[in-house]
């Protein structure tokens, strides 16, 4: 996933993939960055060593950002002509996701910590994920067109 948004976003840089208007608002712009290093940072976090503080301070970046990314989904209707699509279902997944991860490690409910993780991974970031870059999303143009 990480590898198929560098290449488009590399293909955008260099000129070699269209854009729209849409990229240029501050909604898109948030989503984006704020996406980019959660892939990466939640893949880390689940394979490194848990418990110690720097498992606890990267958790709580990635909880941020994953936050940040759904809200601004919010902001980002372009396809269905202002309106909410499917992919919108995955905000409130991803902000209640957030909540229980928080929860649970609070109350050292450690396995539901960890499923509640991976299911956020998967359901709030790879699933929607996959679907950014399919149809007129702007990452399967940048990616494919």
């Amino acid at each position: 996933m990480t590898l198929a948004m560098v290449v488009a976003l590399a293909r955008l840089g260099l000129g070699l993939a269209p854009t729209r208007a849409t990229v240029r608002e501050v909604a898109v712009l948030v989503h984006i960055v704020t996406v980019l290093p959660a892939v990466p940072l939640g893949m880390y976090l689940m394979l490194r060593r848990k418990g110690d503080a720097r498992h606890k301070m990267l958790g709580k970046v990635w909880v941020a950002l994953m936050v940040v990314t759904a809200i601004s989904a919010i902001f980002i209707r372009h396809i269905n002509d202002g309106g909410f699509s499917f992919i919108h279902l995955f905000v409130p997944l991803t902000l209640i996701g957030a909540w229980r991860i928080f929860q649970t490690a609070r109350r050292g409910q450690i396995a539901r910590h960890r499923n509640h993780l991976i299911g956020m991974y998967l359901g709030a970031l790879m699933i929607p994920g996959i679907f950014a870059f399919t149809g007129e999303r702007l990452m399967a143009m940048w990616l494919f067109w």
